[in-house]
């Protein structure tokens, strides 16, 4: 039974929670690049598109094209060839022996146990699908301390991503927050964290590490404007980066 009385259907909506809101990306900042995941998922992205009927040539041309263009291979796929996202997930995520790739890191475990959670909530957003990204905060042993996740959903046509605004929208709507500037957000990418920081998100930082794909996702777009991104090289600098963040007596001595 429904309510034609608009004062009752506000009461019902569920209540902002008034915390902040700490956004964790997942791969290649809740762990090393040198794990050299990104690499492996590449060479299983190459052989999808050489699957589909590409010489080695094109297939580099438009893995590197649908990357840089959407922010996800995935995306261009989806988009101009007849793809099923799923197909693809099993065959590059879900055939990575991540097991044998990431391990349990007790230093990063103790620094989202320090989070103050009477103060910030923590959720991942990642462009991986759930699956992917549930594997891997297992294997991380931090799935108890992530509260929420959102990820690509690869059962809905013409899913969203990061870089995409409606993604970030997407993320605030299903977190049920209103204010951006509640928002932190870390991630290895830096036109995610420039879209972020263009729809008023208050607080961004960049993971950096090295590499061919980390120099790729550096690029900014054209007239990218200076919005005052720190970076940061572990997150154990996120103690003195964001020390409002943190349980009082955990924060860095420095």
């Amino acid at each position: 039974m429904t309510s034609n009385d608009p004062a009752l259907e506000a009461c019902s909506l569920p209540q902002e929670d008034d915390r902040l809101m700490v956004w964790f990306d997942i791969d290649n900042t809740l762990y090393s690049a040198s794990s050299n995941i990104s690499h492996a998922m590449g060479t299983r992205i190459h052989a999808y598109f050489v699957s589909l009927g590409l010489d080695h040539d094109e297939a580099s041309e438009l893995h590197l094209k649908y990357y840089t263009q959407y922010g996800l291979a995935l995306r261009g796929l989806t988009r101009h060839h007849d793809v099923d996202p799923l197909d693809f997930d099993q065959k590059c995520d879900g055939s990575l022996p991540l097991e044998s790739m990431i391990t349990y890191d007790p230093k990063l475990r103790k620094l989202l146990e320090d989070i103050d959670r009477t103060k910030v909530r923590v959720w991942a957003l990642t462009n991986a699908y759930r699956v992917h990204a549930e594997r891997v905060l297992r294997i991380l042993r931090l799935d108890d301390l992530i509260e929420g996740i959102v990820f690509c959903d690869y059962t809905v046509k013409n899913f969203v991503c990061k870089p995409e605004p409606e993604y970030y929208e997407m993320a605030m709507k299903q977190a049920n927050i209103n204010d951006p500037s509640k928002c932190y957000f870390i991630d290895d990418n830096r036109k995610n964290i420039d879209a972020a920081r263009a729809l008023n998100w208050g607080h961004c930082l960049e993971a950096m590490e090295g590499g061919r794909i980390k120099a790729i996702d550096d690029e900014r777009e054209p007239g990218a404007v200076d919005n005052d991104v720190i970076d940061v090289s572990t997150l154990e600098e996120l103690r003195d980066v964001w020390p409002e963040i943190f349980k009082q007596s955990c924060s860095s001595p420095n």
